[in-house]
């Protein structure tokens, strides 16, 4: 399997993708809204776009579906229950579903309602490790917002039941560059966090066409939606919410955090 993480560019901060199989040159363009910089790539590496994939229907990230469509004829694969949203979509996806791209590459679809109710993240087995594919469900250093069509409590329950249960070795590649003003919102919910205070002025100056690729175990130390029980974000949260208990469990941490995250 072979990763191209294409930097937009745009005010939206997106990463678009190419996964592409080594043996045939068959690629599959994941939520490729700059269609012109997705064409141009695979042309450049000589590979052949076969199939689309919308993590979600937002038009940030479904916005170069039809380009790439006329350009290659290429079917649209998304979240089963987003017909109505992706009118151009012409595979369902559930979760356990694969996804072939090639001879060589396999991928499992995940169903990870929150940011959007029909959300899906891919994940895929390597020689090298996982990798995940997760739009905006998980962010570097960060998670996905809920304000149009998501909800909170959903986010929690794919947090804590799927993403968190990945191998820490998954690497990770989200639809946007949010990791300063993530690490940011970690350092001032957990100001003793060392990990996000020695990585924070690396990230401000690095370079968005070669990002850093996390992994779920660094994530587990810099990203404040995995760190439900860390006595420092816990005691910041109460003077927040003076009413939170003194033992608060990790979903009602957890919602608090998105609940400030909202604001800040």
């Amino acid at each position: 399997m072979i990763v191209e993480q294409i930097w937009t560019g745009n005010a939206g901060r997106n990463f678009n993708y190419l996964i592409a199989c080594a043996e045939t040159g068959e690629a599959l363009a994941v939520d490729p809204l700059d269609h012109e910089k997705c064409l141009a790539r695979a042309k450049a590496r000589g590979w052949t776009i076969t199939q689309i994939l919308n993590t979600h229907h937002h038009r940030d990230h479904t916005g170069g579906n039809q380009a790439v469509m006329a350009a290659t004829g290429a079917p649209v694969l998304a979240h089963a229950n987003a017909k109505e949203q992706i009118p151009e979509m012409t595979r369902g996806l559930h979760a356990g579903d694969t996804i072939k791209i090639g001879r060589t590459v396999e991928l499992q679809c995940l169903d990870t309602p929150g940011h959007t109710m029909s959300h899906i993240c891919i994940l895929a087995h390597t020689d090298t490790g996982p990798a995940l594919f997760c739009g905006d469900t998980l962010f570097n250093a960060g998670a996905g917002n809920c304000h149009n069509g998501g909800h909170p409590n959903e986010l929690y329950g794919t947090f804590a039941s799927q993403l968190s249960k990945l191998p820490v070795n998954t690497l990770i590649y989200p639809g946007h560059d949010y990791i300063v003003n993530n690490l940011r919102f970690t350092l001032d919910r957990e100001p003793d966090n060392k990990k996000a205070q020695a990585m924070l002025p690396t990230m401000e100056k690095q370079d968005t066409n070669h990002p850093l690729v996390t992994t779920l175990g660094l994530e587990m130390e810099i990203n404040t939606f995995f760190r439900l029980t860390s006595p420092s974000v816990i005691k910041r949260l109460r003077e927040v919410f003076p009413d939170l208990p003194d033992q608060p469990d990790q979903k009602t941490v957890f919602l608090k955090l998105r609940e400030l995250r909202n604001k800040w």
